[in-house]
């Protein structure tokens, strides 16, 4: 299985479907599914009964995952999305950088 572009914790643009040209923050990703979570991202309305932590129940919105093939990850200098490629350090470990600027990916 092949790795993926994005990681928990990367700042993402949508490049497509309702929530096209926003960026977020990557919440979880869904590698078997090759989906991710993505904060105020791909909102849905779920019906939840009442409990301790919601004692009135009803109508909560809540994120749904969205295919990695419709984000791009943010380059970190410019803020614009940018493709990732991968490349060897001084200490042999691969790292992530920024196709658009050469910038490491945190």
């Amino acid at each position: 299985m092949s790795k993926l572009h994005i990681k928990k914790g990367d700042t993402v643009y949508v490049n497509t479907g309702k929530d096209r040209g926003k960026t977020a923050k990557v919440l979880q990703v869904l590698v078997k599914e090759n989906r991710a979570i993505v904060e105020g991202i791909n909102l849905v309305s779920k019906s939840t009964k009442p409990s301790a932590a919601n004692p009135q129940g009803g109508i909560v919105k809540q994120e749904a995952s969205i295919h990695i093939s419709n984000l791009n990850v943010v380059d970190p200098k410019s803020g614009k999305p940018t493709r990732i490629g991968r490349k060897e350090d001084s200490e042999g470990s691969l790292v992530r950088y920024s196709k658009k600027s050469g910038e490491e990916i945190k």
